[in-house]
C-alpha cells in the first residue's frame, strides 16, 4: 500500500528582508490510506506552512512530495490547481461558503472545476450524495444564513468530499464552534475516516486531537513528536455523557 502523503526532507525557507526565515527544516513523513493525523505546534512551530505544503498551495524550497503517488514537485502551476481539485479537499476554520447560494449550490461548485463533464443532473446527484454523508440532506436548500455554525461546517465538509479526494485537509475546522457542536463535527469527521476516508488537520486544541488517531507535533520546524493517539476520545460516546450531564442539571434546577 503507498502512502497518500510522501515528503522527504521538505524545507522551506522565506526571505523577509535581509532575513532568512526557516519555517520548515526538513520534515520527512508517510501518511497512508486511511489515516486521520492531526498537526499541532505554536505559533511559529511551521504548522501552517506544512499544511499550505501539503494543500499544494505553497511549493517548498527542497526536498520531495508525493501525493497520491504523484510528483507534485514535477507539476506546473495549471497542473498544481487541477490536482488540487481532484485529490485534495479543504475544510477551513471560516467554512468560506458563498452566502447567496443554497447548501446544495455551494457543494457543487467544486464539480464546475473539475473537468469531469458531469451533467447538471449529475453534479446535483452527487452534491445531495456528499450532503447525505454530513448529515444535512434535508437543509440542501437553505442557504448559509439560515443555518447554525455547526451545520454550515458540515456543508463545508459536504463541499470538501463531492470530488470524491484522495485526502481531506481540515484547518482547525472547530476554531468558530462551541465545545458541544466542535464534538459533533469530530464525530462527522470520525464517521468518514471509518470510512475510509484520509485526514490531515491542524488543530491547537488538544482536547480536539484526541479524537484523531495520530499526532504530530511541530516545533522550529521540525517534527518533535509523532505517536498515535492513546485513549482516543469518541464522538458519540462523548455527545452522549455530554447530553446526559445537560439533562441531570435540567432535573436539579
Amino acid at each position: 500500500m503507498n502512502p497518500v502523503i510522501k515528503l522527504d526532507n521538505i524545507r522551506k525557507t522565506y526571505q523577509t528582508g535581509e532575513v532568512e526565515v526557516h519555517a520548515v527544516r526538513g520534515i520527512s513523513l508517510d501518511v497512508m490510506p486511511g489515516e486521520f493525523v492531526a498537526i499541532m505546534g505554536s505559533s511559529g512551530s511551521g504548522k501552517s506552512t506544512l499544511m499550505n505544503t501539503i494543500g499544494c498551495l505553497d511549493r517548498p524550497t527542497s526536498g520531495g512530495y508525493f501525493l497520491d503517488g504523484v510528483d507534485i514537485l514535477a507539476q506546473s502551476r495549471n497542473d498544481l490547481a487541477d490536482i488540487r481539485n481532484r485529490k485534495i479537499g479543504f475544510v477551513f476554520q471560516g467554512f468560506n461558503l458563498l452566502s447567496r447560494t443554497t447548501a446544495l449550490e455551494n457543494v457543487e461548485m467544486p464539480m464546475l472545476y473539475s473537468h469531469r463533464g458531469a451533467s447538471a443532473r449529475e453534479q446535483r446527484k452527487n452534491a445531495l450524495r456528499s450532503l447525505e454523508l454530513v448529515g444535512l440532506a434535508q437543509r440542501a436548500d437553505h442557504k448559509p444564513n439560515q443555518l447554525s455554525g455547526g451545520q454550515q461546517q458540515r456543508v463545508a465538509i459536504a463541499r470538501a468530499l463531492v470530488n470524491h479526494p484522495s485526502l481531506l485537509l481540515a484547518d482547525e475546522p472547530t476554531g468558530n464552534l462551541d465545545s458541544q457542536t466542535s464534538i459533533e463535527i469530530m464525530g462527522v469527521f470520525q464517521k468518514l475516516n471509518d470510512q475510509g476516508i484520509t485526514i490531515v488537520m491542524v488543530t491547537h486544541e488538544l482536547d480536539i486531537a484526541r479524537y484523531t488517531k495520530r499526532n504530530l507535533i511541530l516545533r522550529d520546524g521540525l517534527v518533535v513528536k509523532d505517536e498515535p493517539v492513546p485513549n482516543r476520545l469518541n464522538a458519540e460516546s462523548e455527545l452522549s455523557h455530554l447530553r446526559e450531564a445537560h439533562q441531570a442539571i435540567k432535573l436539579t434546577a
